[in-house]
């Protein structure tokens, strides 16, 4: 389980270093360019803090009773749902300003009395927006590691961070024009089939913690078809948490989300979006 992984840190760590850059090239084209520590102040503080809650859930989760560790993932799973669909129809409805946005904080928050208030909220404004990548990043890293205990999700998240990183300053420095529309767009839509194998999954864990025990015959059999012994249903299984038996609640929850939220995704949005890339990118 590289690719999942490695996409969401990708996307995560892009919209953050996007952020990052943004208000970077804002500060140095309006003269204010030495407030660019107190960029990377908020910015690292906000890394430190999501690594260091990360690193804690997982190490603590291991001292869990089996039937309470279950609990427990299922309830990561639908939290990196959640956030995870947050950011697929956040990142859809404001790209289109995002960049205006985002000039307006920074002036708002440089408008204080003193140079300390100033450096402050700066600080606090990169934080606040690098923390809330870094947190659904943290929550989907733990469900998918709960489920892969082997080297290739980690692997994958750091390779999708340091690429994320070097894409960043490419951004930032004018060497690089992402198709960002475009990688944005269809990074979504494999996000939210990813988070349906994650709600279908908590589910799974729920029933495994004896809490939910409706709905549990098997929906259909595609052992003879599609084993996730072989190499497609290891892929299926690693990227979208197939089951080769899946029980008629997990199949039903799974269908749940994924119909409504392909539905709002290809809906129309109310602003035009080609725009939002270019806000993005620039």
């Amino acid at each position: 389980m590289f690719f999942v992984p490695f996409l969401i840190m990708l996307r995560e760590g892009l919209e953050a270093a996007l952020i990052v850059s943004l208000i970077a090239s804002y500060l140095s084209r309006t003269g204010r360019g030495h407030w660019m520590g107190a960029i990377w102040g908020g910015a690292i503080a906000a890394a430190l803090l999501c690594f260091a809650i990360g690193w804690g859930i997982n190490e603590t989760t291991g001292e869990f009773p089996q039937k309470q560790q279950e609990l427990f993932e299922g309830i990561v799973a639908l939290v990196a749902v959640v956030m995870l669909s947050y950011m697929v129809f956040w990142m859809r409805r404001v790209a289109g300003n995002s960049k205006e946005q985002m000039q307006q904080a920074v002036d708002r928050a440089l408008s204080g009395t003193s140079q300390q208030r100033q450096a402050l909220a700066l600080i606090l404004m990169v934080f606040l927006a690098v923390a809330r990548e870094g947190m659904e990043s943290v929550f989907f890293l733990l469900a998918a590691f709960q489920q892969d205990v082997g080297a290739a999700a980690p692997a994958g998240a750091i390779t999708g961070l340091v690429t994320a990183i070097v894409l960043g300053f490419a951004i930032y420095f004018g060497g690089a024009r992402l198709p960002l529309r475009a990688f944005f767009r269809w990074s979504s839509l494999f996000i939210i089939f990813v988070s349906a194998g994650l709600a279908a999954g908590a589910i799974r864990a729920f029933h495994e913690a004896g809490i939910w025990n409706h709905f549990q015959g098997i929906a259909v059999n595609l052992s003879q078809v599609l084993s996730t012994h072989s190499l497609a249903g290891t892929l299926l299984e690693g990227l979208f948490g197939y089951q080769e038996t899946p029980s008629v609640s997990e199949v039903g929850i799974y269908l749940l989300y994924l119909i409504p939220a392909l539905l709002l995704f290809f809906r129309e949005p109310r602003q035009s979006q080609p725009r939002g890339a270019k806000a993005l990118s620039s």
